[in-house]
């Protein structure tokens, strides 16, 4: 616990038994309360491995996506009493350590999400970001910025984390099952007037690091600019939200 807050990871996972020890091995153990892992039907022995770690394991008998597997962490995860969620991947892309800076952030009371940023730092190159991906980041979270009115170093970090309270009340039953749950995610906490902080983290892409390719890459895109506009347009009163 920190001051009193159950501090719970979770691990929405595919394919993640190569790496899923030494993530696991890396966390802060000493201030979590829960560790649950989601294995979005993978075809590896990520569920075996997840459960001889003594890790809380929920396996899903179909791929319901990235956003349909984390909606599955996230319902676990209140389920069993946390009042600070992690989400973290087990490829060992972002570094378990900051798991404790993230979570003593949120457990503050001034934050309710908390991003870490590739991008704080300036290293996110030299961590082996493909350019693609770097001036794509770049140009969309400045478009993004600009319709919502914030200033974030980045919309596209998987490693993030939330209070219970944000969790509660953000609709994440009608946000996508697809890569774009996360956009979505922050778009409605920032509509709702959630605070977001920001932790800079080193950029670790590795052989088997989970990585979208470069045509999921570019739907994604697009999806981050649509739902930029759209955010814009309900601020505007043109649209509404789905609950």
């Amino acid at each position: 616990m920190i001051k009193g807050k159950r501090v719970c990871v979770v691990m929405p996972a595919y394919n993640a038994a190569q790496t899923l020890e030494k993530t696991y091995g890396e966390l802060p153990h000493e201030i979590l309360d829960d560790v649950i892992l989601v294995d979005d039907a993978s075809r590896d022995e990520t569920t075996a491995r997840s459960r001889s770690l003594g890790i809380h394991t929920i396996t899903h008998s179909a791929n319901k996506g990235y956003g349909g597997n984390q909606k599955t962490c996230y319902r676990a995860a209140l389920e069993r009493g946390a009042d600070i969620v992690i989400m973290l991947h087990p490829d060992y892309q972002y570094d378990p350590k900051l798991v404790g800076a993230m979570a003593w952030m949120l457990a503050s009371g001034d934050y309710d999400a908390v991003l870490a940023s590739r991008i704080l730092g300036g290293k996110a190159l030299k961590g082996g970001m493909p350019l693609y991906k770097y001036v794509a980041n770049r140009f969309l979270t400045a478009f993004q910025n600009l319709c919502v009115g914030a200033k974030l170093s980045e919309y596209h970090s998987g490693y993030r984390g939330f209070t219970r309270r944000l969790l509660e009340t953000v609709p994440i039953d009608a946000l996508s099952n697809d890569f774009i749950f996360d956009n979505e995610m922050l778009m409605r906490a920032l509509y709702l007037d959630f605070v977001i902080g920001e932790i800079s983290c080193p950029t670790r892409y590795e052989p088997e690091s989970s990585s979208i390719n470069f045509k999921r890459s570019c739907i994604y895109g697009f999806g981050c600019v649509k739902e930029a506009v759209r955010f814009r347009l309900v601020k505007w009163r043109v649209l509404t939200y789905p609950n």
